[in-house]
């Protein structure tokens, strides 16, 4: 069994879980998960866990994830995307550069947005995109996000002949960095809706989740074992603690610890700490108690050799 991470560059026209059942095959494994789903139509990074690293994805389904779309300007639709039909359409074409930079920054910060009617939010029980299949839209409460980069910039005519093809207004190339829980599609219609009218998205990409950027993805067509992160270099953005043989067999026992323990281990910052082995090996992920103890938020059990 194979235990890692691979950053996918999904490819459009799969489904996340299209990304998986790939990756089952590939490795010749059943236990495969991936963390954030990515649509069907847009493309870039995809974390896929492999084996026993799939207890890591809680780590990393909560990180902040950056985008490059397109967002049309003048014409709205059903999924609030390129995929869907046209709802509406209005005269845009008056819309300058610095007209929607201003709507944008006005979008920037914590922010409160309502998910979209394709999103996989459950209300009553049922996600949003079941029920949008069937024609029925349900109120739905605002979520409160952070966007902490929504930037502007045009969409140049000779590089894309598509662009504003229908004459309703400009195409404006978006970047967009954000929190987990952030819908792109939904600051697209939003922002067209800031200039008057409304707009959709198109294009959308995704270029890195949390430290993992684009360029370190590989598409599915050139993933080979070589490409996965083992377990121990997983998590890079936490502080590592390395402990010795004898501390390794409380660590792998899952053990509470007193909290002057990991200060002796070099423990930095607020946790959580991924606890590394003698042998380079990731044992465990460890976080603070409330009585100033450290427990395990998992254990991972040790590596097949």
């Amino acid at each position: 069994m194979i235990d890692g991470l691979v950053v996918v560059d999904k490819a459009p026209g799969m489904t996340s879980h299209d990304v998986v059942a790939r990756c089952r095959r590939l490795f010749d494994q059943k236990k495969v998960g991936h963390a954030g789903t990515l649509d069907p139509d847009a493309t870039g990074v995809l974390i896929v866990g492999l084996g026993r690293a799939t207890r890591l994805l809680q780590f990393l389904v909560g990180l902040p994830k950056s985008y490059t779309a397109e967002v049309v300007l003048g014409v709205a639709t059903t999924t609030l995307d390129a995929a869907g039909q046209v709802t509406g359409r209005w005269d845009q074409r008056h819309v300058t550069l610095a007209d929607a930079r201003r709507a944008a920054e006005q979008m920037t910060g914590t922010i409160w947005q309502i998910p979209p009617m394709v999103s996989a939010v459950k209300v009553g029980g049922r996600r949003l995109h079941q029920l949008a299949r069937q024609g029925i839209e349900v109120e739905r409460a605002p979520r409160q996000v952070t966007v902490s980069r929504f930037s502007v910039d045009p969409c140049r005519p000779d590089a894309d002949p598509t662009a504003a093809a229908d004459g309703s207004g400009p195409v404006f190339v978006v970047g967009v960095e954000c929190s987990s829980g952030t819908y792109v599609r939904s600051l697209a219609a939003d922002l067209g809706a800031a200039l008057g009218g409304g707009a959709h998205l198109r294009r959308l990409r995704r270029t890195g989740v949390g430290p993992w950027k684009e360029d370190r993805a590989t598409g599915l067509e050139s993933l080979t074992a070589t490409d996965v992160v083992p377990p121990a270099a997983a998590l890079p953005w936490l502080d590592p603690v390395v402990v010795d043989a004898a501390r390794a067999g409380e660590i792998s026992n899952g053990r509470v610890l007193a909290g002057d323990v990991f200060d002796a281990l070099g423990a930095a910052g607020e946790g959580p700490w991924p606890v590394i082995g003698p042998d380079g090996d990731l044992l465990a992920v460890y976080e603070p108690c409330l009585d100033g103890r450290v427990k395990p938020v998992m254990v991972m059990p040790p590596p097949e050799r």
